[in-house]
């Protein structure tokens, strides 16, 4: 492969979430851990060791508790605060390795290495994961390619073979390629969904290799455009292109309930704490939102109760991040929608129709109440510095009685002051 086409790299956190627990807690190291979902519900993190004991990801816990708890495995709950302190660290190193970085989710970026014709890539990315895991404690796993779907095969060979790779993995020849693509099952290609993958073996393709030698036309036909760019990619041909970080166009706030809901009120309750978390975020992005939509549900999985779930969708007649009006179109929603007798498992409530604060359309006759604006700076600026929902409206139960069930949540060291580390420095 030619040494002046410009690579790319996808660095990635190794399971993220319990690496992030290892940091402040040594002694889990070597052991087998899982991190659960909101709610304690099901496991969305496993260390190694868990994987060899056969856990299987999304194994809910209510199930598996028997079995963790026999096997010695450690169990956290969701620790998202940490986690994102954590994700930011290591997206700051980084970016100062190289400047045109692509923040794709929590645990994974995209780093695009164009000018970089004189460097020994290998040893520069063996350079940046040794640096992330001193600065930060957390291993990451280093893939590079030239495009972002090679990149995200070779990062796939470096975990899988970590003796052998040392965590650092390039496809800079067509050999390598060849021999990776058709070690990579079609289920596990970066952009090829369960459906597509369905369709895909019924013509014989089970390889990333074999989708390469599909006919272009084939391709576009049954996977629109953005399956022949992710063809072109994983042939060597960069089409799928570095992104910034861009504004959310939908942003969404949804729980399940920890125990299950009859009350009208308590249903309202979380209601409006739901939107307060959306036209937060929407004040941090500086955005406004132009449509609401709020649903309820029951647990489907309950036979012996009846079933019931609805939405309703709300075009607001100004865009607005307003905690105050949101709550109150939110609410408005939730009452058309909202039915007694029934037993409600989980709600939620998105935002859509994001467009920026500074350039509203106004309407004629009604608009955002500016004195919010200035009320919701106050707000956020003293829950910045106090804690979050420090101050919280009258809407929202002010006991938090209902917050989710974390109970086995490890302490915020990094955002929290005074849940960080002690030391005791005594002789």
């Amino acid at each position: 492969m030619d040494n002046y086409v410009k690579k790319f790299a996808l660095v990635d956190a190794n399971n993220f979430f319990v690496s992030a627990e290892r940091v402040f807690n040594p002694r889990l190291n070597f052991r087998p851990a899982v991190v659960l979902s909101n709610n304690d519900g099901c496991v969305i993190a496993r260390s190694n060791e868990a994987k060899a004991l056969g856990i299987p990801m999304g194994a809910p816990y209510h199930e598996w508790k028997p079995f963790l708890k026999t096997n010695k495995v450690h169990v956290a709950s969701s620790n998202y605060c940490l986690y994102a302190d954590l994700s930011t660290r290591v997206s700051n190193i980084l970016s100062r390795y190289c400047p045109d970085i692509e923040i794709y989710s929590i645990d994974e970026s995209f780093l695009c290495f164009e000018g970089f014709d004189f460097y020994h890539l290998e040893e520069y990315a063996s350079e940046i994961k040794a640096f992330v895991h001193r600065a930060t404690g957390i291993p990451v796993s280093v893939g590079i390619g030239t495009s972002k779907a090679l990149a995200k095969a070779a990062n796939r060979v470096a975990k899988k073979f970590p003796e052998k790779t040392k965590g650092v993995y390039f496809i800079d020849t067509e050999e390598k390629r060849i021999k990776a693509l058709k070690w990579i099952k079609v289920p596990d290609v970066w952009g090829i969904g369960r459906q597509y993958s369905k369709m895909l073996e019924q013509y014989s393709v089970f390889t990333a290799f074999d989708f390469t030698l599909l006919p272009d036309s084939f391709v576009r036909q049954k996977m629109t455009i953005t399956g022949l760019r992710l063809k072109h990619d994983l042939m060597g041909k960069p089409s799928i292109q570095m992104e910034e970080v861009q504004d959310k166009k939908g942003i969404a706030c949804t729980r399940s309930f920890a125990g299950m809901i009859t009350d009208y009120w308590e249903v309202r309750e979380r209601i409006s704490t739901y939107a307060g978390v959306c036209a937060h975020k929407l004040r941090k992005q500086k955005s406004d939102c132009n449509l609401i939509y709020v649903f309820i549900r029951t647990n489907p999985f309950r036979e012996d109760l009846p079933n019931y779930s609805r939405s309703f969708c709300i075009r607001l007649p100004f865009p607005t991040n307003s905690t105050i009006e949101l709550t109150k179109y939110a609410v408005s929603a939730l009452n058309k929608i909202f039915k007694r007798g029934y037993h409600y498992k989980k709600a939620g409530v998105m935002v859509m129709g994001i467009t920026p604060s500074g350039r509203k359309q106004l309407n004629l006759f009604h608009n955002s109440n500016p004195k919010h604006l200035e009320l919701h700076k106050v707000v956020d600026r003293i829950n910045l510095l106090n804690g979050y929902d420090l101050v919280r409206f009258g809407g929202q139960d002010l006991k938090k009685k209902w917050k989710m069930n974390r109970n086995m949540l490890s302490p915020r060291y990094t955002s929290k002051i005074d849940e960080i580390i002690k030391v005791n420095a005594r002789n």
